[in-house]
């Protein structure tokens, strides 16, 4: 808030480390990323309960699932890219499938991990994870939040799956606010067209839903952290108000939280949906900010898609 960013994978490992201190249970496995993810702060805190599996992303699914097999709560990170691609078919049939205690947290998801490149950009770990049975999908949109969502799946018992991003994000919720599996928070109260992000995609709906009623728009604004199961009612309630929608996250539109919405309110209540996020496409090597203008990933995007999804109501008016 007032312009301040943290790094959502400071917080990650700042919530291992309380845990560390107040649950014996809990285990924590890395794939030789513990620095860049922030379990190495657990490391410090509980070193007998933390396990370095090394580049074997295969490996530390499997040693996960015994873990959580035999009782324990089972904390496993990489980056997004090798967590929901590289071992997807060890996480669907040795944790989804029997629905063991296995969180999977991955951090440098998106395009936002910037000069690494499309080889560790994850654009499509949303729709990986989300197609799963018995996964629950989280994309907490800041630091504080990433925080409150580690503690509060830590508590859950099932299979996980909880992405980050690599560089700071502003903060756009309390530092003590409750988080809640499969609830929604409302942000911003709108009239107009309800702007629903996930990720650091949430602080840009936000900045566009100023500049919105700057052109007498009032958007609602929406923070869609937990992507599976999707908070149905929050949406439900808030697109009989506004009637149109536009999503927004830092992943493909393919599959992703976008899809998920969309899905929803063409069973339940058809309304104009604009999608803002990556169109069927790998990303590339460059600054973030830059990926995010060319990728249309910005708030003026945002906007635009508002405006558009706004002029789709007005026709299905007449």
């Amino acid at each position: 808030m007032d312009g301040m960013k943290l790094a959502q994978r400071n917080y990650y490992g700042k919530a291992l480390a309380e845990l560390a201190k107040k649950d014996p249970n809990t285990v924590v496995l890395d794939a030789d990323l513990a620095d860049s993810t922030k379990t190495s702060e657990f490391r410090k805190a509980a070193p007998g309960r933390f396990i370095e599996v090394g580049i074997a992303e295969q490996n530390m699914i499997g040693v996960a699932s015994g873990l959580a097999a035999s009782g324990k709560t089972v904390f496993a990170s990489t980056f997004a890219v090798f967590a929901s691609g590289r071992c997807w078919e060890q996480i669907r049939l040795a944790v989804a499938y029997p629905k063991l205690n296995v969180k999977i947290v991955a951090t440098h998801s998106g395009i936002s991990v910037g000069e690494d490149g499309a080889s560790h950009q994850a654009l499509e770990d949303i729709a990986l994870m989300r197609v799963l049975p018995n996964m629950t999908v989280i994309s907490p949109a800041d630091a504080y939040e990433t925080y409150a969502a580690t503690m509060a799946i830590a508590k859950y018992n099932g299979p996980v799956y909880m992405r980050m991003g690599r560089s700071e994000v502003p903060v756009v919720t309390e530092n003590d606010a409750e988080f809640v599996i499969g609830k929604a928070s409302v942000l911003r109260q709108g009239d107009d067209v309800t702007l629903v992000g996930t990720g650091q995609m949430v602080a840009l709906c936000l900045e566009a839903a100023s500049a919105l009623l700057e052109e007498g728009i009032d958007a609602e604004v929406i923070n869609m952290s937990t992507i599976k199961p999707l908070d149905k009612g929050t949406l439900r309630l808030s697109l009989l108000k506004t009637g149109c929608s536009v999503t927004a996250e830092e992943h493909s539109i393919i599959g992703g939280m976008g899809a998920a919405v969309a899905e929803f309110l063409s069973q339940e209540m058809p309304v104009p949906v604009e999608m803002v996020g990556t169109k069927d496409t790998f990303g590339e090597s460059g600054a973030p900010s830059e990926l995010f203008e060319k990728y249309g990933l910005t708030s003026k995007d945002i906007e635009e898609a508002a405006k558009r999804a706004l002029e789709r109501k007005k026709e299905l008016k007449g």
